[in-house]
């Protein structure tokens, strides 16, 4: 009996393939290079949302795979297509998500002659990708998918694209889906000798103030409960990068919470004054060093990465090493070396009260922070929390109640704004049962605003809060501090209009969503229950006008004795 599978189109087995490697959604935007790929999805059980500009598709399988860690696909045609999904690529190669994109192209004997709709993707995006493929033979495509879906998640998660031209989508032949790996000079998980393990509880053992420094690659790696055994085990205050927040409650008593430009006071004075800085999936980037030579200039440093590539680029370490974080925090869990660290704790405790994380409490005025608490209340600290990027991003990073991983989903080493109303819908598509707040300003909002058309059209519940103050509002904060308060185009609203512009509610009522604006404290809550009351996607715009700064603030370029609480 023969078992060989049938004669198929390129595009046919683009499609099986796909299924295979347990892909079940994926976000697409079909054209002219790119048309036979949804032919064949029409017979496949994925679901394929159909996003209303490809860089929604590209942060929605983003905020898909942030939500879950599985690998987030989107698909585009060529030319304008394609290059409309590098913010998100980008995005996704800086946050080390694990995403394939898949992009049409012209058929491989145009490519090079400037015909329409071509772009070069592949070199386009070569600096932002973990890895791409061009495909010129059908027969490729089976194992270039289980290479690239392989790629994407293993190792340090990061984005890869698979470009194939259109007669390539077009060519018959018989697949081979058994077809091996071909990757076998690639390491992803490096396996590191036992003695480093006895090096750093030596290093632990010879402290007196220690601190660990735990980045996003704890959250990659599934290592939170390792993470936070280890802590306590050890007994070491914890403090997390943006990307690592979730990855140890924050209400844990050792918890520090995040450090950097806009942490707080206590987490950046003990990861500067500690003799003994532990830092485990963090990459040392300048939102958190600043200049790093004046960071933690009296620590000796330990840093564990699964990528070789960021021992000793920002920082030099005392002991490098390069492996999986859960397989070093596993062994480091088996000997516990708790001590008192009495007179550390002291000085944290003192730094903490005299700083704690908090802002002036104006209750006449609706502000920012208020609303994120007011969020965290109503929500229990349980939604996931998606925003979008600017003042409103670091307001939601500090005030909203985050205890578990993957809970915070942020463009953190991008910072691109437009990203929180399509991740969110990723997030949402990818956790039904969870509530997904997209917390926006008002000119990120802007920026893939059509989404609002795919939440009513695929009935995503993401419940979208606009903290709305006519200012693009991080820059506008930058002017204030630096600037003389000159603003240079970053007023937002209209000096023609009575009424903050644009209206967002009637907005959001032509694309069939409900909404609702909030100008008080006293409309907040009742306004916060409507929106919570179904699972149904809403527009909540609460007008907090432009008074407040992210605070705390360490200038650019200078150091944690120069943060700025007033």
């Amino acid at each position: 009996m023969n078992n060989q599978p049938p004669t198929m189109k390129g595009s046919e087995i683009l499609v099986r393939s796909l299924e295979r490697a347990g892909v079940d959604l994926l976000f697409a935007y079909p054209g002219g290079q790119a048309i036979e790929l949804h032919q064949a999805l029409i017979d496949s059980p994925i679901r394929v949302i159909l996003p209303r500009h490809e860089q929604g598709g590209a942060f929605a399988a983003g905020g898909y795979a942030r939500a879950t860690g599985k690998v987030g696909v989107c698909m585009a045609t060529s030319g304008p297509g394609a290059t409309n999904l590098v913010s998100g690529i980008a995005d996704a190669c800086m946050d080390s998500i694990p995403t394939v994109f898949i992009t049409g192209q012209v058929p491989s004997s145009m490519i090079g002659k400037n015909v329409f709709q071509e772009t070069d993707i592949i070199g386009m995006t070569r600096m932002v990708v973990k890895h791409s493929f061009l495909v010129l033979d059908a027969r490729d495509i089976p194992a270039v998918i289980k290479e690239a879906f392989y790629l994407a998640s293993s190792g340090r998660p990061g984005p890869v694209v698979v470009d194939i031209p259109k007669n390539v989508q077009q060519q018959l032949c018989t697949p081979d889906f058994d077809a091996p790996l071909r990757l076998e000079h690639y390491r992803p998980v490096p396996e590191f000798p036992k003695a480093a393990i006895a090096e750093i509880r030596k290093m632990i053992s010879e402290a007196e103030r220690p601190c660990i420094y735990a980045g996003g690659g704890i959250i990659s790696a599934g290592a939170s409960e390792e993470l936070r055994k280890f802590a306590e085990s050890y007994h070491l205050p914890v403090t997390t990068t943006l990307m690592g927040i979730g990855a140890f409650p924050e209400k844990h008593p050792l918890s520090l919470s995040w450090l950097g430009m806009h942490g707080t006071v206590y987490a950046n004075n003990a990861a500067n004054e500690c003799d003994l800085l532990i830092a485990l999936g963090a990459r040392f980037d300048d939102r958190v060093t600043g200049n790093p030579a004046s960071f933690a200039t009296r620590a000796r440093i330990i840093h564990v990465d699964i990528d070789d590539s960021e021992i000793n680029k920002n920082k030099v370490a005392d002991l490098g090493v390069v492996a999986d974080v859960k397989a070093v925090l596993t062994e480091l869990n088996k000997e516990p070396l708790w001590r008192e660290y009495k007179e550390w704790f002291v000085t944290l405790e003192r730094w903490k009260r005299e700083n704690p994380r908090t802002y002036h409490n104006h209750p006449e005025v609706l502000q920012p922070q208020f609303v994120i608490e007011e969020l965290s209340r109503a929500t229990g600290g349980k939604a996931l929390v998606v925003p979008g990027v600017g003042q409103h991003q670091m307001w939601a990073a500090q005030f909203y109640d985050f205890s578990f991983p993957r809970q915070l989903l942020t463009s953190a080493g991008l910072g691109a704004m437009g990203f929180g109303l399509p991740a969110a819908m990723g997030a949402k598509l990818a956790c039904p049962d969870r509530t997904v707040l997209n917390i926006d300003g008002d000119g990120s909002f802007q920026m893939n605003i059509q989404e609002l058309a795919t939440l009513h059209v695929e009935k995503i519940g993401v419940k979208c809060v606009i903290l709305n103050n006519q200012v693009l509002g991080m820059v506008a904060q930058w002017e204030d501090r630096f600037y003389q308060g000159r603003h240079g185009n970053t007023i937002m609203g209209s000096p023609y209009l009575k009424r903050p512009y644009p209206d967002f509610v009637t907005i959001a009522k032509g694309y069939g969503i409900r909404g609702r604006e909030v100008y008080t404290r006293a409309e907040l809550a009742d306004a916060i229950r409507e929106m919570l009351a179904d699972d149904e996607p809403y527009v909540l715009d609460v007008h907090t006008g432009y008074s407040e700064h992210v605070l705390p603030m360490i200038p650019p370029g200078k150091d944690y004795h120069s943060i700025l609480t007033e």
